[in-house]
């Protein structure tokens, strides 16, 4: 943040969604529901994790972690939004932008290398039956948990930092609705080559690496389950168990995949922003509904959470 003396620009200003102010107003409902399912439903998958003893497995373990993830992903960026939708143009502090930015990418991050690790507690589960609870014994969860942290915050932590040696001057209007790398790169007087590289090589790797461990486990679980089970049921429930994660898988790296793989200068600020919202408004909401729709578990340990409070 040593720059800051020497920028002239403290602050930015959003310019959100859309100038139309109806429309601002009309975003605003459908927003605000989408927030607070977030909210709601990944903290009652979260309460029923720690509080429900059958979901004490690997499997649940990792979803507590997404559900945690997408409670505070979804809150960097929406409260931000709603109150531009409602009250127009936001500005923003050179450093709450650099926050935001950082927080953005740190749990965005995080939650792609995550659900590569839930590709391989599925891979380990269907195709390794029997050695599924010495593989994935707690220690290991716990490691391959704290790894896609860590992995998410290093990377947002390069970008914050490469990102506050830029200079800034004259023109501060972002077109988004939160502090993103691609609109910030655009306003700074600053060279931002090297900014534009660490987006398309490392960036890009955190990104595709995942994705193809992903594509991997579904690859292996696919050939296994064809060459080694032989009746259409036993296949129709191993592939079952998948679903709800490739559903996920697929809400949350298409867009991502659009945004954040070069070329990165090809795509429009509008169409960029308007795939941000599928990722960090829509994807949170849904992800607990996935979830809870697809897995009797989830649904009968709900009902018991319920039971208790009603």
């Amino acid at each position: 943040l040593a720059m800051l003396n020497q920028t002239e620009v403290n602050e930015f200003i959003f310019l959100g969604l859309t100038d139309v102010q109806g429309l601002q107003r009309l975003f605003f409902i459908p927003f605000l529901l989408l927030y607070l399912t977030s909210l709601l439903g990944n903290g009652a998958i979260v309460t029923m994790v720690i509080a429900e003893p059958r979901l004490h497995t690997p499997m649940y373990f990792f979803l507590g972690n997404l559900s945690c993830l997408d409670i505070f992903y979804s809150t960097v960026t929406v409260p931000k939004m709603l109150t531009g939708l409602l009250f127009g143009h936001q500005p923003i502090s050179f450093g709450g932008c650099l926050a935001q930015l950082h927080f953005f990418h740190f749990l965005g991050s995080t939650e792609g290398v995550l659900l590569a690790t839930m590709a391989y507690d599925r891979y380990v589960a269907i195709c390794n039956p029997l050695r599924y609870t010495l593989v994935m014994n707690p220690r290991t969860c716990l490691l391959l948990a704290v790894a896609s942290w860590s992995t998410g915050f290093v990377h947002a932590m390069m970008h914050s930092v490469m990102t506050s040696q830029l200079s800034f001057c004259g023109h501060n209007h972002i077109q988004h609705f939160f502090c993103d790398i691609k609109p910030l790169l655009k306003l700074a007087c600053s060279s931002t080559r090297l900014n534009m590289t660490l987006l398309n090589v490392v960036t890009t790797s955190i990104v595709l690496g995942p994705f193809t461990l992903i594509v991997l486990s579904y690859l292996y679980i696919i050939s296994f389950v064809f060459q080694k089970v032989r009746s259409q049921e036993g296949r129709w429930k191993l592939f079952s168990t998948c679903a709800s994660h490739l559903t996920i898988v697929a809400l949350f790296y298409t867009p991502v995949l659009f945004i954040y793989t070069p070329p990165a200068s090809g795509s429009s600020p509008k169409s960029d922003m308007q795939v941000s919202l599928v990722y960090s408004v829509v994807t949170p909401a849904l992800n607990p509904l996935i979830y809870s729709l697809r897995n009797q578990e989830v649904r009968s340990a709900l009902k018991k959470l319920l039971g208790r409070k009603l």
